[in-house]
């Protein structure tokens, strides 16, 4: 089936980015929480990963622009990944540092890759594997960046930054005309993030979605905490990254009785602000996680706050989408 046509874009040249992803995403998303016929993205799972080396391939700008197919079909309720995966952050970490310590990059692999390393819960010499730390997942997460600062060569980078919520964000079923880099950990609230910023300063993404706020809830942090942090960081991700695409994602709705989801609505409204006055694209993905209630649907998330398989397929879509737009919106800007 060949690929659709990009979106079209306004006729105004001066509209942004972000008012296209705030206006025309989400309307074409909201068959994302329909459970009827929604489009989910086809994709062929590669069987190797590139060295980090200067023998990557290069890519074209035709590969780049190139848009995943699309296929239909029901979206059912009981929705499992294809292959298994790793289950704990402690069969990630392990799986994440043997792909470092093999010269691939773990989100262009199968989710299976490295099993004999993370699977048992052993090491090599039968001892139970050791729960990384916060410092452990800090180290890892740097390493990984200075190796896609090293490999990069002509490849395009996107980059998610967050907390839990982006951490377990599936490489299976994002768009692999990139490389995609993750920078979630997970508990981390929006000062810790905002701390460790540096870490990935070299890279050279052209695009990077940033989601974080939900532990700040859980914590007590006031929304003026919040909100500042988001600021300073949107500000000092311009600074670091200026030739990227900076898109700040909603934080998502709940089903936890201990964090207000009119909180949440109202914080998204001046989330949504700061991302307009910083110069930054504004996602909006809460309106395709929320039942009539106001609250996180009942079968996208497992325990009121993280996320199903069904959820994070919801999620891939509308980065789909916005990679579309994105791709679509740059290459009107090359044929001007």
């Amino acid at each position: 089936m060949s690929a659709p046509p990009p979106p079209p874009l306004p006729a105004n040249p001066s509209d942004s980015l972000s008012s296209l992803l705030v206006s025309t995403a989400n309307k074409a998303l909201q068959a994302g929480v329909s459970h009827k016929i929604v489009p989910t993205v086809e994709t062929t799972v590669e069987n190797s990963s590139p060295q980090f080396s200067s023998q990557w391939q290069k890519r074209s700008p035709a590969k780049v622009l190139k848009y995943q197919q699309i296929k239909y079909q029901q979206r059912l309720p009981n929705y499992r990944p294809a292959t298994p995966s790793p289950k704990s952050g402690t069969e990630l970490y392990y799986q994440r540092l043997a792909a470092l310590r093999a010269g691939k990059l773990y989100t262009r692999l199968p989710a299976h890759s490295f099993s004999s390393f993370w699977a048992k819960g052993l090491n090599h010499k039968g001892v139970p594997l050791t729960k990384p730390t916060y410092q452990q997942w800090k180290q890892l997460l740097a390493q990984e960046a200075r190796a896609v600062t090293y490999g990069q060569g002509n490849n395009r980078l996107s980059m998610v930054v967050g907390d839990s919520l982006s951490l377990w964000l599936p490489a299976q079923g994002l768009p692999k005309y990139q490389l995609w880099l993750n920078q979630g950990i997970s508990g981390e609230n929006t000062s810790q993030i905002l701390s460790r910023l540096s870490a990935f300063s070299q890279t050279r993404p052209d695009t990077i979605y940033v989601m974080a706020g939900i532990n700040d809830l859980r914590q007590g942090k006031t929304d003026q905490v919040i909100l500042n942090n988001l600021r300073q960081i949107t500000r000092q991700l311009r600074q670091n990254h200026p030739q990227a695409q900076l898109i700040i994602q909603s934080i998502l709705p709940t089903r936890a009785t201990a964090i207000s989801n009119q909180r949440i609505r109202n914080l998204n409204q001046q989330i949504a602000k700061i991302a307009q006055q910083e110069g930054a694209a504004y996602l909006n993905l809460h309106k395709l996680f929320t039942d009539s209630k106001g609250q996180m649907q009942h079968n996208l998330t497992t325990d009121g706050i993280h996320l199903t398989p069904l959820g994070y397929q919801v999620w891939q879509e509308a980065l789909q989408y916005t990679e579309s737009l994105i791709a679509a919106n740059r290459a009107k800007a090359l044929s001007l």
